[in-house]
């Protein structure tokens, strides 16, 4: 009997993956690919699309013949993307820029103009919080500075786009990655015209905004051989990479909020219709026609725990240098970390923002900053999640995904700090699994999105220590309060 399966390609920072499922949502086979990153002057932060490119064709070769499918068995292969980055194309698709990403910051002040200036009125337009991570400020920056690539450009597209476009020589760009942009209005479902007049572009230069259920077909030839596919495969556009995590690890209900945490982090949680922060501090991004995401990313997850790490020389593992911070008592014997040594988008929105141990003292040792950088990452997503909070009510369940999913202690961290079961789906693909599952979707493979909770092995429940999370409570009071303070010291 011959068997189906499904491609979920995810277009990462960090890497590439290529992850081939069967219909019922277990992992055949992977194949990752890690991505280079450009710093060409401080604050700029760029990849080379071509080398993606290059990554994605490789990695679907690899993950097929890895899986040891034939090509007809592959029903489907669905994009998930990072948000936020941009490229400058000509008319035949070259990139005349590398990728500007998320963490490019050299539009900051372009983003202090507008934020202080008619930012919030954008805002409450868009569901963007005004950031230099967004193309819409990143035009601004190309505009104003006389940028050769913006000048020469015919077309403006994400990272995705480009593919799409490459493969397909179509250029459609899904509701939430054109969400992202800081140029859509999830009311109207099109693009806004006055901050498209702002950023000196036209709308044909922007692509054609399409469902995630979007099918294409007709591969390029060449491409196709290069991947080992058959150039009728189907190709279902999907979405960015948030929502369609919180739909691989099942948290699409009213009430169920997602929790990632890689390099960066975020915290996330479906709702229906637009919901903004009446303090701009989250974001709220379609998915579908009636559906959005609302949430905050924070910039600082993993990374920050990777810095101290290399800061303090350590040789073990990442596992094991997590290890240490168990041998210290919750609130790191008062050594409090202000988490923010890459600026900060959610809660703070502000670039600005600088890291901050308080409450050194004599007695404090490796593993008391290892869990008090630990504690400072968690109470961050707390902070964003209580202002999800106020948009959208309690929590009534916590997935949990991303590379810290995997330490036991942060999984027991976040139980006690946020006071909640922990859910973690036994596969770390949750993202590339929300795109197959799209794909699945797209060809009437499976009822709705929802059906997917049915197809999640997950693992047993983190439930909180009172006791723990009576001592967090505390604390987490004086880290507000920190933060707050701070605030006027971040220049």
């Amino acid at each position: 009997m011959t068997q189906e399966f499904v491609l979920g390609l995810d277009i990462g920072t960090t890497s590439v993956k290529a992850c081939i499922f069967h219909l019922n949502g277990k992992l055949e086979a992977e194949v990752e690919k890690l991505n280079t990153f450009y710093y060409p002057e401080t604050g700029w932060a760029e990849q080379d699309p071509e080398e993606l490119e290059r990554s994605s064709v490789a990695a679907i070769k690899e993950a097929i013949e890895k899986a040891g499918i034939e090509k007809h068995e592959l029903l489907a292969v669905a994009f998930s993307a990072a948000m936020h980055s941009l490229i400058c194309i000509d008319e035949e698709g070259k990139p005349l820029s590398k990728a500007l990403i998320w963490a490019d910051g050299r539009g900051f002040a372009q983003a202090e103009r507008i934020a202080e200036t008619n930012g919030k009125t954008i805002y409450a337009k868009t569901g963007t919080p005004i950031h230099p991570m967004t193309p819409f400020i990143k035009l601004l920056w190309m505009k104003e500075t006389n940028y050769q690539p913006y000048n020469q450009a015919k077309y403006f597209m994400s990272i995705k786009e480009y593919l799409l476009y490459r493969w397909f020589n179509e250029r459609v760009i899904d509701y939430s990655m054109a969400s992202a942009t800081g140029l859509f209005n999830p009311d109207t479902l099109k693009w806004e015209p006055e901050l498209l007049r702002q950023t000196g572009i036209s709308e044909d230069q922007l692509s054609a905004i399409v469902s995630p259920t979007k099918v294409l077909t007709g591969i390029d030839q060449q491409i196709a051989a290069e991947m080992g596919i058959d150039i009728e495969t189907a190709f279902v556009i999907g979405a960015a990479d948030g929502q369609l995590a919180n739909l691989g690890i099942g948290a699409i209900l009213p009430g169920e909020v997602a929790v990632s945490v890689g390099t960066s982090g975020a915290i996330r949680q479906f709702t229906k219709g637009a919901k903004i922060s009446e303090n701009q501090e989250t974001f709220c991004y379609s998915f579908t026609e009636d559906s959005t995401i609302i949430g905050g990313p924070t910039n600082n997850g993993g990374i920050v725990l990777q810095w101290l790490k290399d800061l303090l020389g350590s040789k073990e593992s990442f596992g094991e240098f997590l290890s240490f911070a168990e041998q210290v008592p919750p609130g790191a014997d008062g050594l409090i970390f202000l988490p923010y040594i890459n600026g900060e988008r959610a809660p703070l929105w502000n670039q600005r923002a600088k890291g901050n141990f308080y409450g050194v003292t004599v007695t404090h040792k490796k593993e008391h900053f290892i869990r008090a950088v630990l504690e400072g990452i968690t109470f961050n997503l707390y902070q964003i999640g209580k202002a999800l909070e106020e948009l959208t009510g309690e929590p009534k369940k916590l997935y949990v995904n991303g590379g810290l999913a995997r330490s036991p202690l942060w999984l027991q961290m976040m139980a006690d700090i946020f006071e909640a079961d922990i859910y973690v789906p036994e596969s770390h693909h949750s993202a590339a699994w929300g795109a197959a599952w799209t794909a699945l979707v797209a060809m009437n493979k499976a009822a709705s999105f929802e059906e997917i909770k049915e197809n999640i092995p997950m693992s047993a429940a983190i439930v909180p220590n009172p006791q723990n999370s009576a001592i967090y409570k505390k604390i987490y009071q004086n880290y507000v309060m920190l933060a707050k303070d701070m605030e006027k010291y971040f220049k």
